[in-house]
């Protein structure tokens, strides 16, 4: 961990160490916060997937997807992967690949973070960056054209995230028996942010069997099209949402579905690192934004409920957490009242001052 410039304490990859072979089943802590809410408090709890070895969630899709390629037909010295990828997925596949002496391509786009960008490049990784907006005015359809022309013109090997059933297998076996145990399996929602669908997917087929009373909430963000139609693409967040369907989610996977705005997104982002110095990536601004919405709405809070967050804000310096950035994107504004529309509505977080038990 360290202290960023603004005060705001983010998790830094450089600072993990692992072995090979390696282990999808990497006890990410789970972090009491206390929230007060007008007159109303409450506790939720965190389940920080910044602590994984490169700092996303996507460390362990990317082992996985990996293992089920070499399995496959093994991945020997010398061999091509690509992925499409927003960021975290392709950081992770570009460190593994280099520890198997593959090379990996990552396919993005123009919205990849600059910092993304260069801890790809700086892991080996070949970055093609895709121009061309797809029909429904995001970038995801292009970036997989190019994927798959790679794939049938160079002989390149794809691991799939938005198909291979290694995605949602890593998360049911490992990710969601990590959260049943960390909860004695008393957790009574889980807030889980929806790309391809596979960490959602995965989870839920683990809580369905282990922990059959939570409540599980797909959180999404306006625009995407990963679980239902929404007009054009998202513009801000990059690691949440889609411009096509998930190719793994159900209905039964999931028994809520929240939409939030980026600009609230962003906000709850800013509000949280205010408050506790605690900062998150977007998509865990976005998970947090729908379960603040599902509190006002609520009369009961839930006793346990438990956020997934994607990543920290070390890769978002430069984007979430950029007054200049903001700007350049005409969010500054709107951001800004968010944050004094929810400061008025008495919103506060707080890190709990001591670990406590699950149980209500």
């Amino acid at each position: 961990m360290f202290m960023s410039p603004t005060g705001v304490i983010v998790a830094k990859p450089e600072e993990f160490t692992y072995s090979w072979p390696r282990r999808a089943e990497t006890d990410t802590p789970l972090r009491r916060l206390d929230m007060k809410l007008g007159s109303r408090r409450m506790s939720l709890w965190l389940k920080l997937e910044c602590f994984n070895p490169t700092g996303s969630v996507k460390f362990r899709t990317a082992l996985a997807l990996l293992r089920a390629l070499d399995h496959q037909r093994p991945l020997v010295p010398g061999t091509t992967v690509v992925e499409s990828t927003s960021g975290n997925l392709g950081l992770a596949l570009a460190h593994l690949c280099a520890e198997l002496d593959c090379h990996f391509v990552a396919v993005v786009d123009p919205r990849l973070p600059s910092h993304l960008c260069r801890a790809m490049s700086s892991a080996g990784a070949e970055v093609i960056t895709v121009h061309d907006l797809d029909e429904r005015g995001g970038y995801l359809l292009s970036r997989l054209r190019t994927v798959r022309e790679m794939c049938e013109s160079r002989g390149t090997r794809w691991t799939n995230q938005y198909g291979a059933p290694a995605n949602p297998h890593v998360h049911r076996d490992m990710t969601g028996v990590e959260i049943v145990r960390q909860t004695g399996g008393l957790l009574d929602a889980l807030f889980v942010a929806v790309s391809t669908g596979g960490t959602l997917a995965g989870i839920s087929e683990r809580l369905r069997a282990d922990a059959p009373g939570a409540r599980l909430v797909a959180v999404d963000v306006a625009g995407s099209h990963a679980i239902a139609p929404d007009g054009h693409s998202p513009q801000l967040l990059t690691g949440i949402g889609a411009t096509r369907a998930s190719s793994f989610l159900r209905p039964h996977h999931y028994d809520d579905f929240a939409r939030v705005s980026e600009v609230e997104a962003i906000a709850l982002c800013r509000i949280l690192a205010e408050d506790t110095g605690l900062a998150l990536g977007g998509s865990s601004g976005a998970v947090l934004s729908a379960f603040v919405a599902d509190a006002r709405r609520r009369l009961r809070p839930f006793r346990c409920p438990v956020l997934l967050c994607p990543d920290g804000a070390i890769r978002y310096r430069d984007t979430v957490y950029s007054d200049r950035w903001l700007k350049s994107k005409a969010r500054l504004g709107a951001v800004t009242a968010a944050m004094a529309s929810s400061r008025r509505a008495g919103l506060e977080f707080a890190l709990a001052k001591e670990e406590r038990d699950v149980s209500p």
